[in-house]
């Protein structure tokens, strides 16, 4: 469980806040949607499938809305790009829990993972129907580097639109493949399709039946680290 809790933590307070949003250009509403695998995993299989395998960012005007479902836990994330705020829901068997974060604490967040290079390379790649870049991110946390890949896309978003990623915050588009990874699991997230379609408003909501907390708190309540 603790093992499964730590996916969960890795997934909520740093993967699915990467956002895309096409912030330039006519507005692009709707829902993208990627696929979740796990290259060098050292987990069983059956650990494996309990980790989710799909990802949905639903996009309208300035907001997103990331959704995951994994085993007993359901997690969304909504953020505003021009507010530069977002929040995290996280349903785990019908106990509902809300974590704001304010501007202040995802610049606080990002400077804390190190500093970070992006390299553009001259390769490119047809992801879900757009044409993509590379990118190669160095993070450099005193003096340990890790790297990661990424390809995104500049006609679905720039920037702006990575503003609580610490890993793409300066990745100047809409990313359609990227790479998450710590000493316990890499995880590579790729776009399988871009639908353009109307959303609701209310889903970019917070619902009435969340209650609010930390990120502390949770970790402190649920667990994480090894079995």
């Amino acid at each position: 469980m603790k093992k499964i809790m730590l996916i969960a933590s890795m997934l909520m307070f740093a993967v699915i806040c990467n956002s895309v949003q096409a912030v330039s250009g006519k507005p692009f509403e709707g829902v993208i949607t990627y696929k979740i695998t796990y290259p060098d995993s050292k987990f069983s299989e059956s650990q494996l499938a309990m980790f989710p395998k799909v990802l949905t960012v639903s996009i309208k005007g300035s907001k997103s809305r990331t959704d995951l479902q994994m085993t007993g836990m359901t997690t969304v994330t909504i953020a505003d790009y021009v507010d530069k705020t977002s929040v995290s829901l996280m349903n785990m068997m019908g106990q509902k829990y809300a974590i704001k974060q304010t501007t202040a604490e995802i610049e606080s967040k990002n400077a804390a993972e190190g500093q970070t290079t992006v390299v553009l390379s001259e390769e490119t790649k047809v992801i879900a129907g757009y044409t993509c870049k590379k990118v190669v991110v160095t993070v450099n946390d005193d003096g340990a580097k890790s790297t990661f890949e990424a390809w995104y896309s500049s006609e679905l978003g720039s920037k702006l639109a990575n503003f609580n990623s610490p890993l793409y915050k300066d990745v100047d588009g809409g990313l359609l493949e990227f790479l998450m990874k710590n000493q316990e699991v890499s995880m590579k997230f790729t776009a399988t399709s871009v639908e353009k379609k109307s959303l609701q408003a209310k889903d970019f909501e917070i619902p009435s039946d969340y209650t609010l907390t930390t990120e502390d708190e949770l970790k402190s309540k649920f667990g994480g680290g090894n079995e």
